[in-house]
């Protein structure tokens, strides 16, 4: 049974650059203890007037439970061509488990659709994934997006086509060639998940006898050449892609152990 009261009103509020540090988002809610978010506020401010927006759910007792982010396909950070789409970066429901399977990711889905019909987009497209740091497609399917392309291991972009449109989303084609030789780290201000972590595996790879490299996806047209589906992150060693998504210390340790 549901935990949430019945008489609990679950409110959807757009953030701007003026309040987005006020309600916090992707789980973060205090920029004193956190400095990654003022990393990502930064790049809000930046985005916002290319069509980038953050609508979040907000609970009357819980605060901010889930949030969508969508930005023109034109300005995706990921490796898609989506001209004329609106393009969801992501989507989340349910820091509390009892706020999960209440249908708010359909709202929150059904929020992006209105601002692309009334920007009289082509559609709404969205790469989701089995694995982690990514929604899966099946709430997506539910909503009436169907699976346009695909990308190994896990990765299928999906669109919600309004009319006919010239060109349908997908995944561009790029090379690891710029990465065959050492370790390189890709990250972008878009997953705020990076900083930390990035900066612990900096100093762990130099401790082990690596020589890591560190390449900031500052804008969208780095992180759409990003040779991996996520675009927003990339663990890549001389030219293999170890994670395509932001990983613990830990986790990093574990990988390159098996090169040294």
């Amino acid at each position: 049974m549901s935990n949430i009261p019945e008489t609990e009103q679950m409110e959807i509020i757009s953030l701007n650059p003026e309040n987005i540090l006020d309600y916090g988002f992707c789980g973060y809610k205090d920029a004193n203890k956190h400095k990654e978010m003022l990393w990502k506020a930064a790049w809000y401010k930046e985005y916002y007037p290319k069509g980038l927006r953050i609508n979040i759910l907000m609970s009357q007792k819980n605060g901010s439970q889930g949030m969508i982010e969508y930005i023109a396909g034109e300005y995706a950070h990921r490796p898609v061509a989506a001209d004329n789409f609106m393009f969801i970066h992501c989507l989340f429901v349910g820091f509390k488990k009892e706020y999960k399977e209440h249908g708010y990711g359909s709202r929150l889905i059904e929020s992006c659709i209105k601002d692309a019909e009334e920007l009289k987009k082509d559609g709404v497209a969205v790469v989701t994934r089995k694995g982690s740091f990514m929604a899966k497609k099946d709430i997506f399917v539910r909503n009436g997006f169907a699976v346009l392309d695909q990308r190994k291991p896990d990765f299928e972009l999906l669109g919600l086509q309004f009319r006919a449109s010239p060109h349908n989303p997908r995944f561009l084609e790029n090379s690891l060639q710029d990465y065959i030789d050492g370790l390189f780290i890709l990250r972008s201000p878009q997953c705020p998940y990076t900083e930390k972590n990035v900066l612990a595996m900096v100093e762990t790879a130099e401790n082990m006898g690596f020589h890591p490299q560190v390449v900031e996806l500052s804008g969208h047209e780095a992180a759409q050449l990003n040779p991996s589906p996520f675009g927003t992150f990339a663990l890549i060693y001389n030219g293999e892609l170890l994670s395509h998504h932001p990983i613990s210390n830990t986790r990093f340790q574990n990988i390159m152990r098996k090169f040294l």
